[in-house]
């Protein structure tokens, strides 16, 4: 069917008042992109148990959800002493590493400083370091560290008696750092960590 002149004119009049109403629309409209989405981690319930065993000079409570295994190797070294040793986080590819040290084998000011020195290596990704005065229930002094930025590790602390021991501890996660990413886990675990330090105790 041939049309006519008339049903062409109005054919393309509807088709230009079509196309202008879609880029009005298209124009008109707010783009909001998605932000990245991570993985929903479930977190277990906290419930702690006690590490007090012979012949270890300090004593604390963690998680039952953590494993302590004696730490055997210091960067391809044997450990100084017996009494470093990891609390491993399986479901959450983390641990705190803790090291002992004894004062009188080394000078306390030269411990602390190294502690400072440590968490300082990170500037070069970190946009924060906050370090907090930590006084526990039982009498324990140290320093607790937030560090901010995709960093190794985020969440570390020294306690000492500052006469005779003096420990480090490190949370770090077997993943490349991403704030976003490990912040839930990385505040569960400092919470773990804060119940650390307040139920650590020195062994007389």
């Amino acid at each position: 069917m041939i049309k006519n002149n008339q049903q062409i004119s109005f054919y393309s009049f509807c088709l230009a008042i079509l196309v202008a109403a879609i880029l009005t629309i298209s124009c008109n409209s707010d783009y909001t992109p998605k932000p990245r989405g991570y993985f929903s981690i479930e977190f277990p319930q906290k419930k702690y148990q006690l590490f007090n065993q012979p012949g270890y000079p300090y004593t604390f409570e963690y998680p039952v959800y953590g494993t302590i295994v004696q730490d055997t190797s210091f960067f391809g070294d044997t450990p100084e002493n017996p009494w470093w040793i990891n609390i491993d986080f399986p479901r959450f590819a983390g641990k705190i590493y803790i090291s002992y040290k004894q004062i009188g084998t080394y000078k306390l000011d030269k411990l602390v400083n190294d502690a400072y020195n440590m968490t300082n290596k990170h500037t070069v990704k970190a946009y924060s370091i906050d370090d907090s005065l930590i006084t526990s229930p039982y009498g324990v002094h140290g320093v607790f560290f937030k560090v901010g930025g995709d960093v190794a590790t985020a969440n570390q602390f020294f306690l000492t008696d500052s006469t005779t021991n003096f420990i480090r501890g490190a949370l770090y996660f077997d993943a490349t750092p991403n704030q976003d990413s490990l912040a839930p886990v990385n505040e569960f675990l400092k919470q773990d960590m804060q119940h650390l330090i307040n139920t650590f105790r020195w062994k007389k």
